[in-house]
């Protein structure tokens, strides 16, 4: 196996291809080995052999796709355990896909503790701050397509109460301004969304706190809004994920 693995790497390394002979020796293995194990490799689809050259294989090139993905899924990660740590508060990343609204990746502790979604957060969009904050970048006909979708319902005393109330208020939203909810999806707690948009696919970041430091909401959510630019490229490709 450890053999196998540094016939790859070999062949990793050599953007045009490269021989048996060069691969044994680039990875110390013997020739009779290498020959046998490139085979291998060939059969499994982790190489491709063309005109006696070795190239990487489909399997090998979803193998690397995975990696960067999860690369970048962790790097993303790393950086909302950043502002929560900074900002004291649960942060979210979420994106709007497929007419659906996706929760990518939450950093919370036990000091900020994220939101328990208690009702489908796809669902009901129209009662949370990143709901609501993806919506607003939509064109009213997505909007309403959405909400014909997934109802406006009370959620609490605090929800908006109709359709036609909620397409009023996504309106007024400046482009880059926070969204801002106020118990509309959990009582005892208050959530701010900041926009981010990566070509035609809307996103969001949020936090969220308990209600009693609400007067924290506004200055954390500009306080983050300051810093996305740091992160915004890996943000944007993580859309793709």
């Amino acid at each position: 196996m450890q053999r196998a693995m540094r016939l790859l790497e070999a062949v990793a390394e050599r953007e045009h291809g490269a021989p048996a002979k060069q691969l044994a020796r680039d990875a110390g293995v013997a020739l009779p080995t290498a020959y046998h194990l490139l085979r291998t490799l060939v059969h499994e689809g982790y190489l491709c052999r063309e005109k006696g050259l070795f190239f990487l294989g489909e399997a090998a090139e979803r193998l690397s796709s995975s990696g960067a993905r999860q690369k970048r899924r962790s790097t993303v990660g790393e950086a909302l355990a950043h502002w929560r740590d900074t900002l004291g508060a649960a942060v979210y990343f979420a994106i709007y896909r497929d007419g659906e609204i996706e929760v990518l990746c939450v950093a919370d502790s036990p000091s900020n503790p994220a939101v328990e979604e208690w009702a489908d957060f796809r669902e009901t969009g129209h009662a949370h701050a990143i709901g609501q904050c993806l919506l607003s970048q939509l064109s009213d006909e997505a909007r309403r397509d959405h909400l014909d979708r997934h109802p406006v319902q009370s959620i609490t005393p605090y929800t908006v109460r109709d359709k036609e109330t909620l397409l009023r208020r996504l309106d007024r939203i400046g482009r880059m301004q926070p969204v801002v909810e106020r118990q509309e999806y959990a009582l005892g707690t208050v959530c701010a969304a900041i926009p981010i948009t990566a070509g035609t696919t809307a996103g969001a970041l949020a936090i969220s706190l308990p209600s009693h430091q609400a007067d924290r909401l506004l200055p954390a959510a500009h306080r983050l809004q300051a810093e996305i630019g740091k992160l915004l490229g890996t943000l944007a490709i993580s859309i793709s994920i």
